[in-house]
């Protein structure tokens, strides 16, 4: 056997993923068709809970890789939603991170690939999977014409999936109706932050400035709107030109910018689609593999590398033997808490791209409605910004129990720390916020007791590596938080 997992993909989810399942000590090993990295970036901002996640991973010196990317990418205090006047404020956020932190996807795959190489996990570019079978012992990958064995898949191929394919899964979905554009450019005359352009006859453009003085640019022309699927692909064909790009920005911004050169140049439809399973036995899908959506709020990536660390955890304590039913077949399974989050992530940008593509007097006036209650702040304004930050995901618990069960941990105070910094990809953490210390004699497998300054009127919180509260107690239950530990850390 090669590897316990292989990862097929070396974009940012398959690349966390197999860095996650190392952390746990899962011997992986990464596949990716492609000769190199590449050095287009389709995503080009991480989002609070994306950095948050990567807090866990250790570098040198005890540096998270959050540590290490931030200083690389430029921190913006607010995000758009539907490239709407109104910016959803990110500053209150009750996170380290409270901000959009604007990053080229290619810088993210080379700081992920960098600690993968450190850690001696082997990452092998130019090695195409092909096929694959599986069965009760393993899975065994067709790799440029040899075999490899290993004990599970992963399959962070993208959109066009093989892996996916080869599983036999459905990838049902919305049929495209809007091509819009992608351009990482070099301007004379940048903007010096964010800006978002919309006109109701011409179309809507964006700009987005890198830390490396190139710019994202994105948009949509009217006349690329209300297309039949056929049309699509049509105008999907024909290749984006820099002539293109520089008429679309003098005709929706006013000016072309000074646009100098195209470093890429690519196109994005609204292509809608969630693979029917996540899971097929031993082969799992992640990221673009199990959903694509429009490309709305640069939440794709983000989403994606979500799904890598809900996923990294179980697949770990199922390979060491150690996982509960909970999280292989039960409430807890991949599968059963990350596809519904796809689906509203479906809904969202199908949102998104009515609001920024209905060049009409009524988009116009949805436009200013829904851009005047984000200004409003308030409920709307929170919801979408909890959505959109990756802060406001909850998993549903499997049965009742308290608010906080399966909502994301903020990052409260530990006697010795903090929660985010303490968490492991191999265990859970049981936060016992009691002054007297009353779950202390506890002797949890698979958990690690620590002390918690008071928050929320909690006494006990069992934390998963993922960092999402499994259980909450506001009592000292004793009881309780013991046959939690065990329903939720013991093996099936």
């Amino acid at each position: 056997m090669s590897a316990e997992v292989i990862v097929a993909g070396a974009g940012p989810v398959g690349l966390l993923t197999a860095a996650l399942l190392d952390a746990a000590g899962v011997t992986v090993e990464v596949l990716e068709r492609e000769a190199g990295q590449s050095e287009h970036s389709k995503a080009a901002v991480i989002h609070p809970r994306t950095l948050e996640v990567l807090t866990v991973l250790r570098t040198e010196g005890d540096r998270r890789l959050s540590d290490v990317l931030v200083p690389l990418g430029r921190p913006e205090p607010a995000t758009h939603f539907a490239v709407l006047p109104d910016p959803l404020d990110y500053t209150g956020l009750d996170t380290p991170y409270p901000f959009l932190l604007v990053i080229p996807q290619a810088t993210t795959e080379r700081v992920l690939a960098e600690h993968l190489h450190r850690r001696g996990v082997p990452v092998h570019y130019g090695h195409e999977v092909t096929g694959f079978t599986q069965d009760g012992d393993g899975v065994r990958v067709t790799v440029n014409g040899s075999l490899r064995e290993a004990g599970y898949l992963v399959g962070a191929d993208g959109a066009r999936s093989l892996v996916r394919r080869e599983a036999g899964i459905d990838f049902p979905g919305t049929p495209p109706s809007t091509v819009g554009f992608v351009a990482d450019v070099t301007l004379a005359d940048p903007p010096d932050r964010v800006r978002h352009f919309w006109d109701q006859q011409l179309g809507q453009a964006g700009i987005i400035p890198f830390p490396d003085g190139r710019c994202r640019v994105f948009g949509t022309v009217a006349e690329d709107t209300g297309l039949t699927p056929d049309q699509v692909r049509v105008r999907q064909s024909q290749a984006l030109t820099v002539e293109e790009v520089r008429d679309t920005l003098r005709r929706v911004t006013g000016t072309d910018h000074g646009l100098r050169e195209a470093l890429w140049l690519s196109k994005a439809s609204d292509t809608t689609r969630q693979a029917a399973r996540y899971r097929m036995n031993r082969v799992f899908l992640a990221g673009d593999a199990a959903h694509v959506h429009f490309p709305a709020g640069g939440q794709g990536m983000n989403v994606g590398m979500q799904d890598a660390a809900n996923l990294a955890w179980k697949l770990a304590a199922e390979i060491q033997g150690r996982a509960s039913s909970v999280i292989i077949d039960g409430p807890a399974a991949y599968e059963r808490e990350r596809a519904p989050i796809a689906a509203r992530l479906a809904a969202n940008t199908l949102a998104q791209g009515a609001l920024m593509t209905t060049f009409t007097p009524a988009g116009a006036a949805l436009r200013d409605l829904m851009s005047g209650l984000i200004a409003k702040g308030g409920e709307t304004a929170d919801e979408l910004a909890a959505w959109l930050s990756g802060l406001g995901h909850c998993y549903p618990p499997g049965t009742p129990g308290h608010p906080l069960d399966g909502c994301r941990a903020p990052d409260f105070a530990l006697a010795d720390g903090s929660v985010h910094r303490r968490l492991a990809i191999d265990r859970f953490l049981l936060a016992d916020f009691t002054p007297d210390a009353v779950f202390g004699h506890l002797r949890p497998h698979g958990a690690e007791i620590v002390r918690a300054l008071p928050w929320s009127g909690l006494s006990a919180a069992l934390i998963r590596p993922d960092g999402h509260i499994a259980r909450a107690w506001t009592a000292p239950d004793v009881e309780g938080v013991g046959a939690a530990l065990e329903e939720w850390t013991t093996r099936a």
